[in-house]
């Protein structure tokens, strides 16, 4: 069987795409009786760096959807620091139970202006950052078996084929509008001005939450201050030992009470080979 280098992929503030990401290739690799190789490209740092990859390289490049889309903050980083020189691509989007609606499709497309080929694609479901009960406890076991089959497949397919046809996904190209986020009432809700808020009393100004900050927004000699871009990412919320960390913008407060109450249903990951 022929060798490939098998890298992971992914923009992941909360550590979703970084696990679903990270379980594909490393089910890829096992095939190959190889090792992968992880490319985080979630902290500004990491975004100022370009990579190059080649015809003997598998990528399974991750990212969350926001707003049914990818999030707009990344897009420069996948434009401009990620060549594939007819490298195979496996493009993969996490979304959290409402729906990926047009991310999967605009991450293949993106891919593939940069050289990759898409072979294969996938949708799954995760942990919803802004909820505790939206898509709670996913990825779960049944998930995991299926991230194993679909890597499976991908081996087969790669073993099976020479010639390259971008892969069909669900969404349409070029990429809708984002989603336009909805309260409680139903209509349309804007909260991109919150920004996450300090318990100071609970605060030990640990600063894990400057650190872990994709926008690089939160300032490390007082965390209470967001100076920069928030994008609602929550990994300062998560990541906080002592749960220091909280909005309370009305309307964005709003919307996640929607979301907990229209979209707790089970909905299932998409794989697409």
């Amino acid at each position: 069987m022929k060798k490939y280098n098998i890298k992971a992929v992914f923009f992941s503030p909360t550590g979703n795409t970084e696990k679903i990401v990270t379980k594909i290739a490393e089910e890829i690799a096992a095939s190959f009786d190889d090792e992968i190789e992880t490319i985080n490209f979630t902290l500004p740092e990491a975004r100022r760096t370009r990579w190059v990859f080649d015809v003997n390289t598998i990528v399974v490049f991750g990212l969350p959807v926001y707003a049914g889309r990818i999030p707009n903050k990344t897009l420069p980083a996948v434009k401009e620091n990620f060549a594939g020189n007819g490298a195979f691509a496996i493009p993969v989007v996490t979304f959290g139970n409402r729906s990926y609606d047009d991310a999967l499709s605009e991450l293949r497309d993106l891919l593939e202006a940069n050289d990759f080929r898409t072979i294969a694609g996938a949708a799954v479901v995760g942990r919803h950052p802004f909820s505790d009960v939206l898509a709670s406890g996913r990825p779960d076991a049944d998930d995991i078996d299926r991230l194993k089959g679909f890597s499976q497949d991908i081996c087969y397919k790669l073993g099976k084929y020479n010639m390259h046809r971008q892969i069909e996904v669900k969404g349409v190209s070029p990429a809708k509008e984002y989603y336009c986020p909805k309260g409680v009432n139903g209509e349309a809700t804007n909260f991109l001005k919150a920004k996450p808020k300090t318990n100071k009393v609970k605060c030990t100004k640990c600063k894990i939450c400057a650190r872990v900050c994709p926008m690089g927004s939160i300032d490390s000699t007082d965390v209470s201050l967001v100076s920069g871009v928030c994008i609602k990412c929550h990994a300062c919320v998560l990541s906080c030992p002592v749960n220091a960390k909280y909005f309370d913008d009305p309307a964005f407060l709003s919307h996640v009470a929607m979301l907990d109450s229209e979209y707790v249903r089970r909905v299932e990951s998409d794989f697409f080979v």
